[in-house]
């Protein structure tokens, strides 16, 4: 909404930018045409204009507004003292200034803009990338997150550990063509929402492609991760579903899970073989401890 609303500064900014030069152009043409000649101070404040746009670019803001200052200051005492009233010779009063405050306020906008993107650029780099269907972290968050919990879990085996559970919808080229693009989209968020009801605040969730979901449970007894997954696998099946011509569609999760094994911590480092291993251990329901 903030890029959108800069977007529109510029936008408007360019529209009076043009504007002034169309309005200029004009006035001068209508000078032109009743005086049949065009006097060298017309000229020069003619350049003056282009100058004025220059100075709107490249000074800062502050000193474009002294310049403004300065300039409607000086020019009403001399139009007052010297000049032949004219349509022509009044408008270089506000035409110099209208200038420079418009390349000013596109500049702003240039910079401001700049600065957004710069901290959008920023904030990526140091925050994992969120899959936009469901709002929960993406593979590149979970490689993230795994080295960080399999770190913790070597370092302090005798304290800490963590399981992942896989849940996988089955059948899924069949559920897409039955849903199509905007009932599939639905469905992802409507399971990415059934699965933080079901976990933990500590617990970490991630979105992959291919109708996966994988959450991360630290500190989780190995005991309860059958009992877990099997509530969750179950809460994910009976959420209501409808094909695109109404009629009721059996929605069919697969489940699977993994402890982490402190003998296995090297393979960590690898997210492809992790999810492979919980992907395995779907086929069968399986609660494996090797990778």
């Amino acid at each position: 909404m903030r890029n959108k609303r800069l977007v529109q500064r510029m936008v408007w900014g360019y529209v009076l930018l043009i504007g002034l030069a169309i309005l200029q152009e004009l006035l001068v043409y209508i000078h032109v045409f009743r005086e049949q000649s065009l006097a060298i101070v017309d000229l020069g404040f003619s350049i003056g204009c282009l100058a004025a746009l220059l100075l709107g670019f490249l000074a800062p803001a502050g000193a474009s507004a002294v310049f403004i200052f300065v300039y409607m200051v000086a020019y009403f005492v001399w139009f007052s003292a010297y000049a032949e009233a004219g349509v022509l010779s009044f408008s270089w009063w506000w035409l110099l200034p209208a200038n420079a405050a418009a390349a000013s306020f596109i500049k702003a906008g240039l910079i401001r803009n700049k600065r957004f993107m710069e901290r959008l650029e920023e904030l990526q780099r140091r925050n994992p990338e969120v899959d936009p269907d469901t709002s929960l972290g993406n593979k590149e968050a979970f490689a993230e997150t795994l080295v960080k919990q399999s770190n913790l879990a070597h370092r302090y085996s005798d304290v800490y550990n963590f399981c992942l559970a896989m849940f996988k919808i089955d059948f899924l080229p069949m559920v897409q063509e039955s849903l199509g693009s905007p009932g599939y989209a639905r469905l992802l968020a409507s399971l990415s929402e059934a699965i933080q009801q079901q976990i933990r605040y500590e617990d970490y969730k991630f979105a992959l492609d291919r109708g996966r979901f994988i959450v991360l449970l630290p500190m989780t007894n190995q005991a309860y991760l059958k009992a877990l997954t099997e509530r969750m696998k179950n809460t994910l099946t009976d959420i209501p579903l409808e094909d695109r011509k109404g009629r009721k569609l059996n929605l069919v999760i697969r489940a699977g899970a993994l402890v982490f094994n402190k003998e296995q911590f090297s393979k960590y480092e690898n997210a492809d073989a992790v999810i492979a291993a919980l992907e395995r251990n779907t086929e069968t329901d399986l609660i494996g401890e090797y990778i």
